[in-house]
């Protein structure tokens, strides 16, 4: 590891090297990206019909990385959460842009938390809605906020690692089962058969998994109930708020996935017991303020979402890269509580009975293999169709120029890759700078556009 010194001295020999101007604007084009892709080719504009070559560009670029998590590189993950929000809100509030009526801010909504059961006691704050402690752990201590104990074991040696694990492994399977019995339930109180179901409501919806202290994830979703048609039209009147309310609380309750124990023993898994459904305020609620406090805003929820999308692996202290050996796993700086799961998931992959699960693969994820963030196909718009929309608005700004049409282009992109990330210390540290400073603007930009919406809105 290089000391402070010898950074600086890099730092100093790096910014005054001839090329560094040119390096500087490369890293601001990825936004400070921790890890760019360098491409090397040429990209082509021609008119559709004549092939009149219009613009053509060539040499090396760089692109970001594209990583959702946070711990790889801060600023492609705050890209990926703007997103992310953007995505949910869209399903929440509407959006034209996005082809999702506003009318959706009026169907029935909740926003559901489903948790892991108990597989032993860990340590543990257990507060009132005041943030104030009620009663002490089950240590019998009562635990700062900061204690480095909390989520870990009280008695390791009678925690049941080996059925965590199995849960977390099994935790996405539980997530589609739980979505198949939410239409059985719904179809049951509408009176219609499952078959029928789409023919009178559209369930949609959209997830986030978010890893607890315990190393043990749950997931937090938005769940609308639309028409036949989808957002654009509502529900037949059965398809009530509290009927909805109703099929996932009976749904949670119902859902299991069966497997078995390395002796063969039959494992029974399902969620817990704490299920958190809350209401998500409408555009009618913003005048009633009775039920304010069980209610959630729709932004708060986007930006929740979001939040854990790119925080899907630092949560856990663990390492956010695959390991390849029990070897490795003693070596990395994490709690034994969590070092004893990548352990269980490392044995357990190397049992035939559950060679399917890749536990191995996903031990530094501590056996959870699932995707973080997930919808269904009618909640709203796409993450690739977001990335498009910048696209196309870029091509727009360059076809402005030569004052053409898009229908009368075509583009043609020849690139390969040629490198990947920063060739040093003092490149790396640089970036993050960068990476910093744009991401501190954003917020600025972003907290300015706020109060100006505001200051309308007050007016």
């Amino acid at each position: 590891m290089p000391t402070t010194a010898d950074l600086d001295r890099a730092l100093s020999e790096f910014a005054s090297r001839p090329g560094f101007a040119l390096w500087r604007e490369k890293v601001k084009s990825t936004h400070g990206c921790a890890a760019p892709v360098k491409l090397r080719g040429s990209s082509t504009i021609r008119r559709k019909h004549t092939g009149e070559v219009l613009r053509a560009t060539g040499g090396s670029v760089w692109v970001p990385c594209g990583t959702r998590r946070e711990q790889l590189c801060a600023s492609c993950s705050a890209w990926y959460a703007d997103d992310a929000f953007h995505l949910i809100r869209a399903g929440l509030s509407g959006d034209d842009t996005k082809d999702v009526d506003a009318a959706v801010a009026d169907r029935p909504r909740w926003f559901v938390t489903l948790t892991p059961p108990s597989f032993g006691p860990v340590h543990s704050r257990i507060v009132g809605p005041t943030g104030r402690l009620r009663r002490p752990c089950a240590c019998g201590s009562w635990h700062s906020e900061h204690d480095s104990r909390l989520g870990q074991a009280v008695e390791p040696d009678a925690y049941d690692y080996e059925a965590a694990v199995l849960w977390q492994a099994h935790a996405g399977e539980l997530w589609h089962r739980f979505t198949i019995a939410l239409r059985r339930e719904l179809a049951r109180l509408g009176g219609v058969k499952v078959a029928e179901l789409n023919r009178a409501v559209r369930l949609s919806y959209a997830k986030v998994a978010e890893y607890q202290r315990r190393g043990l994830v749950h997931f937090h979703a938005a769940i609308r109930l639309d028409g036949a048609d989808g957002p654009a039209t509502a529900p037949p009147g059965w398809a009530s708020k509290d009927t909805l309310a109703a099929a996932i609380r009976a749904a949670a309750d119902a859902v299991t996935v069966a497997t078995v124990r390395p002796d063969g023993s039959v494992l029974e898994l399902g969620f817990g017991a704490q299920l958190d459904v809350r209401d998500i305020a409408g555009r009618a609620d913003q005048a009633d303020q009775e039920h304010e406090s069980e209610r959630v805003a729709s932004d708060r929820v986007a930006s929740y979402v979001a939040k854990y999308a790119t925080k899907s692996t630092g949560a856990h202290d663990g390492p956010d890269r695959r390991v390849c050996s029990l070897e490795q796993i003693d070596l990395l700086p994490v709690s034994d509580h969590h070092r004893a799961m990548m352990r269980t998931a490392w044995h357990l992959g190397g049992l035939d009975r559950y060679e399917g699960l890749n536990l191995r693969r996903w031990a530094h994820m501590l056996g959870f293999r699932g995707h973080f963030l997930t919808k269904s196909r009618r909640w709203s718009t796409t993450l690739g169709e977001l990335r498009s929309i910048r696209a196309r608005y870029r091509l727009a700004e360059i076809l402005a120029e030569l004052e053409v049409a898009e229908s009368d282009v075509v583009v043609v992109n020849d690139w390969e890759a040629v490198g990947f990330g920063h060739a040093s210390a003092a490149e790396r540290e640089l970036a993050a700078g960068i990476a910093e400073t744009m991401l501190q603007q954003k917020l600025t930009k972003k907290d300015t556009k706020k109060g100006m919406h505001h200051a309308r809105t007050q007016s």
